[in-house]
């Protein structure tokens, strides 16, 4: 099995269960809210409402594909909010999905507010997901008070290329065009959030993977300073981005990938069919000899310096952050039994020639561990752990306020049984545990909610069953420990840690 597909099975198939829980209470009655774009209307349910498939942009698509988004236009009449938009445009089989994308889910508190707000910024990559991923079922939050928006953005070429290289200089800066969609809806918070209930001026932020760093790099961006307070970031980090002449290097690549599709004239890629475009996508991720070559990049326009330096001197200081990563992350990808030292495409970030000296430190450093535990560890450090903690330093050593976890729960069964693996902790938070679940994992998943409830709530992050949990520092690393008893930690695997020194650290 091609090792991208593979990634793609081991994550689609550890995931079903959690999706199987995906349902919304039976409708009883519709609700409208008057906004200053026009009316919307969406679904009174059980303890919440639900407005669902909300533009916050024009559809980005004909003169405005592969552009800047632009802000929503006022509709007549009543919009109705019932029903989910398709997600962006990718190669996984999600139905329906389309380029006309940008658009929010809004999950409101049946008692007034105003409320604390929670955007919630899926994962998949930068090439996959949807805001109406089935784990995000906002309707917990909203229960406990929180109203709760996820978004959307564009994936892949659509939102992480640049496409100068085959388009011309005025389409330079494309590559941040998901990051502009991000900014966009945060505007489009500020502005109409309050009609629903919620306070524009208690927005937290947050996401899981790509999410997660997606919502790490914001907090470098001057620009998007003002829109929320508060970043949740789970498995996440600020480092996934090219440099201008990086990107513009995956640009001329994509440009040669679209004169072998047309070879008549490669122009003619950007008028091909969104399904066309994915298929030559595909081919050119798989061919490209770094993993993941479509990402944001410092361009000069929208990002001028690498978000970890811009944290460092303060951009985020006067935010809240909540950041963590799960124990054994990459057994989603490398499987729980990886039989092979990792290639290329199996690192988030570094290439195999930087990579190998540091995971040949990992036999000595963990001896308790087998081959394939370090290997998984290895990884796990490359692409999530240090990258997050990279964020969690930065921002404290400019007197941020920072919490730290690490979710060490390992799942009980299914293909990665006996790891705490990737985004196994959404189920958790979101209260979309698996079926089977013990008292204890119950407790777990209640702790970790009235922990991340309290947070947004602006309060220091607390649950029934967890100990005090102390403000991180970069002296005392004081990191919560999620397990079925949840304890504090000082500095964990600092040794490891260490050995990551001078990577990983624009």
């Amino acid at each position: 099995m091609p090792l991208l597909s593979r990634r793609r099975f081991l994550a689609q198939t550890a995931f079903a269960s959690l999706a199987a829980t995906h349902a919304f209470a039976s409708s009883s009655d519709t609700v409208d809210v008057t906004t200053s774009l026009g009316v919307v209307r969406g679904e009174k349910l059980t303890g919440f409402n639900l407005f669902r498939g909300v533009p916050f942009a024009q559809p980005p698509v004909g003169p405005l594909r592969f552009r800047p988004p632009q802000p929503a236009l006022p509709w007549p009449g009543i919009r109705e909010a019932t029903g989910f938009a398709p997600a962006p445009s990718q190669h996984k089989e999600v139905v329906p999905q389309s380029e006309d994308c940008l658009y929010l889910n809004i999950w409101t508190p049946s008692t007034p507010g105003p409320h604390p707000v929670f955007v919630w910024i899926h994962g998949g990559g930068y090439i996959s997901g949807q805001s109406s991923d089935p784990v995000a079922d906002g309707s917990h939050f909203a229960r406990s008070g929180i109203v709760c928006v996820t978004v959307a953005y564009r994936l892949g070429v659509f939102g992480f290329l640049d496409w100068s290289p085959l388009l011309g200089e005025e389409y330079a800066g494309s590559a941040n065009n998901a990051l502009r969609d991000l900014i966009l809806s945060l505007q489009w918070v500020q502005d109409h959030i309050a009609d629903f209930g919620g306070d524009p001026h208690a927005v937290t932020i947050g996401g899981e993977s790509a999410g997660a760093k997606l919502a790490d790099i914001l907090m470098g961006i001057p620009s998007a300073a003002p829109l929320f307070q508060q970043v949740v970031s789970e498995s996440g980090g600020a480092e996934r981005l090219w440099s201008k002449e990086q990107s513009l290097a995956v640009g001329e690549g994509w440009r040669d990938a679209c004169k072998q599709a047309f070879p008549n004239s490669a122009a003619d890629a950007a008028q091909a069919p969104a399904a066309e475009i994915i298929r030559i996508q595909e081919h050119f991720e798989q061919n490209w000899p770094v993993h993941i070559p479509l990402r944001p990049a410092v361009d000069d326009l929208l990002i001028k310096q690498w978000p970890l330096q811009m944290i460092r001197a303060g951009n985020s200081r006067a935010k809240r952050l909540l950041l963590g990563t799960n124990l054994d992350e990459s057994s989603l990808f490398l499987g729980p039994h990886p039989q092979h030292a990792p290639t290329a495409h199996d690192l988030g970030n570094l290439t195999l020639q930087q990579y190998e000296p540091i995971a040949a430190h990992y036999p000595e450093l963990y001896k308790q561990l087998n081959v394939e535990q370090q290997r998984i560890r290895a990884v796990t450090a490359e692409e999530y752990w240090v990258p997050s903690l990279r964020v969690a330093d930065a921002h404290a050593s400019a007197e941020g306020e920072a919490y730290v976890y690490r979710f060490d729960h390992p799942a009980a069964s299914g293909p990665i049984a006996h790891y705490a693996f990737h985004a196994f902790e959404l189920g958790f938070v979101w209260d979309k545990l698996p079926p089977n679940m013990t008292t204890e994992e119950i407790a777990l998943a209640l702790s970790m909610h009235a922990a991340w409830v309290s947070f947004i709530q602006g309060k220091t992050p607390s649950g029934p069953h967890l100990p005090p949990w102390p403000r991180y520092t970069t002296a005392t690393r004081e990191t919560m420990i999620f397990n079925e008893i949840s304890r504090m930690e000082s500095a964990p695997h600092i040794a490891e840690y260490h050995l990551w020194d001078g990577l990983l650290e624009h």
